[in-house]
């Protein structure tokens, strides 16, 4: 009898324990501008709650069961969507258009006795909003009770564009690999999609007027092993995406709430077209899809139309999937070693009068002739471009946004010429680099050491700039280039934790930052990472 009465009282008490409440923590990364809590009280989530959303609003509707699956995946716990009436918004979570904020991805939460209320300008900072509280609540092995502390939290990110770029030609990654990456863009509080779909390794989009470009240009018969050995694995490697399949990712990203911009790189980084098409280049070939990284001198013909008539038939199938008011065209590290040899770019810079001046040569300033009339085609489409800063030394409009990459002196010049700038310096930015100065025990890398104290102290706002130059610094973001990235788990692994360091340049006010209370915050983010299986360098916690 005694021992049944034990039995009994065990059991008790272990069901007491398993719906105990655990208690959410709103010191997320980034962290909200404000978070004001209450002396006292709590609002208690579990599964006989609601989140509801406004009748007839097809990207609330969706933003409510994403915040109900993300409630499920943390918690375990199940709550059920439905449309907001009078009677259901008492208790429960509601989301809310509050055309009030005034920052069009701003947001508010408010938790109280009347339940919890996350509003945005609209849907997109309700999105983001979702986000702050997803991070917030506990992970839970079973479904129980999570605490929410009453608190009102205002939120709004500092730059309007809050970017990460991801290289699929170098090495091509699946759909499901690329949905990922944009799960994990979510998750951060991003906002844009860099995605890197051409270049001399392949050519990784379908079009359907040069079908080549992807029967020989997406595929090369080996890559390199190690550093630009003399030897290669023999392995043929390749794929590409249909342009249906571009289609998937542009919706799901911007079901997130994500702008996918593509690059397509021109007038360097072309071989894998060339080999497709020899006839492009300037010396007529033969080309091969190339197995090793660098820089090469073969690059699209600027002497000839035809080079000019294939990059518009190309932009027309880009522009018709891609919805992005801006289109990358890459511009960087174009060699004129062929142009200069070529008669046919000899004719055109003698036919447009183009010369060499203010330390640029004549082949410099043909490549802002070739830039310009790319830029024109796009504008009479209703698109702009967006391209690295070695456009500064091509002449470009102002119209042109630069993206600075060698380093943050270029886009600090670009924004007093005029230009929109996107910061993405390599020493600061690019997370192909080493998170270690050991590297003995790392995947093989490109070099370079960027660990994550330098991403986090990054300022993209140059002290020179006046205040009218510094609103030309749209954005910030960090590149993953692939030369020496294969698999799903080293994209992982290089981007984690360095990713939550950028957000916080990226949301937060320079003054607002503090790193130890950074590496609390996202001690607690990585439990997310794991919860997803993502593979996370160690080295901030050693």
């Amino acid at each position: 009898m005694k021992r049944i009465m034990v039995s009994f009282l065990m059991l008790m008490l272990l069901g007491v324990a398993s719906t105990s409440a655990q208690t959410a923590d709103y010191n997320v990364v980034p962290r909200p501008q404000t978070i004001t809590l209450a002396k006292e009280g709590a609002y208690l989530l579990d599964a006989t709650k609601l989140v509801v959303y406004p009748t007839g609003n097809a990207d609330m509707e969706r933003n409510a069961r994403f915040l109900a699956e993300y409630i499920k995946e943390m918690t375990q716990i199940s709550v059920a969507t439905a449309v907001k009436d009078k009677k259901n918004v008492k208790g429960n979570i509601s989301l809310t258009i509050n055309p009030k904020i005034a920052n069009e991805e701003g947001y508010t939460i408010t938790v109280d006795k009347k339940g919890v209320n996350i509003a945005g300008a609209t849907p997109a900072g309700v999105f983001l909003g979702i986000q702050t509280l997803r991070k917030s609540l506990p992970i839970m092995k079973e479904g129980a009770t999570v605490s929410l502390p009453f608190v009102s939290i205002v939120d709004a990110p500092r730059f309007a564009y809050r970017g990460m770029h991801l290289d699929c030609a170098r090495h091509f990654f699946s759909l499901d690999v690329v949905k990922e990456y944009i799960d994990m863009i979510a998750l951060h509080g991003m906002n844009k999609f860099h995605w890197h779909i051409t270049e001399d390794q392949g050519w990784r989009i379908e079009i359907k007027k040069w079908p080549k470009l992807t029967t020989v240009g997406a595929w090369r018969s080996g890559t390199v092993i190690g550093r630009n050995s003399p030897i290669n694995d023999g392995v043929p490697h390749g794929g590409f995406y249909t342009q249906d399949e571009c289609r998937e990712i542009v919706k799901y990203a911007a079901d997130r709430y994500i702008t996918v911009i593509p690059e397509i790189d021109m007038p360097g980084h072309m071989i894998g077209a060339l080999a497709a098409y020899p006839e492009l280049g300037c010396t007529g070939g033969p080309y091969e899809v190339e197995r090793r990284w660098g820089v090469f001198a073969d690059v699209l013909c600027a002497g000839k139309e035809k080079t000019f008539q294939f990059v518009q038939d190309v932009l027309d199938e880009v522009i018709d999937i891609f919805p992005s008011e801006y289109i990358h065209i890459g511009g960087d590290e174009s060699p004129r070693d062929r142009w200069k040899k070529c008669p046919l770019c000899q004719k055109r810079i003698q036919d447009e009068g183009i010369k060499a001046e203010n330390g640029q040569s004549a082949e410099d300033r043909l490549q802002g002739y070739f830039t310009k009339r790319v830029e024109k085609y796009l504008a009479s489409k209703g698109k702009k471009i967006i391209g690295w800063d070695e456009l500064l030394g091509c002449n470009v409009e102002k119209s042109a946004t630069i993206m600075s990459w060698r380093g943050a002196k270029p886009g600090a010049e670009s924004a007093k010429l005029g230009h929109d700038v996107i910061m993405t310096p390599n020493a600061n930015l690019y997370f192909d680099y080493y998170q270690t100065k050991d590297t003995w025990n790392e995947p093989l890398g490109i070099g370079g050491f960027l660990p994550v104290e330098k991403v986090y102290e990054f300022e993209p706002v140059d002290d020179d700039l006046t205040p009218e130059q510094a609103q030309h610094i749209w954005g910030v973001q960090a590149n993953l280039w692939a030369e020496y990235i294969a698999y799903q788990s080293q994209i992982q692994y290089q981007v984690l934790p360095r990713m939550a360091a950028l957000a916080e340049v990226q949301w937060m006010q320079p003054q607002d930052k503090n790193f130890d209370e950074f590496k609390e915050r996202v001690t607690r983010l990585r439990e997310i990472y794991r919860l997803h299986h993502w593979a996370v360098a160690p080295h901030l916690w050693k």
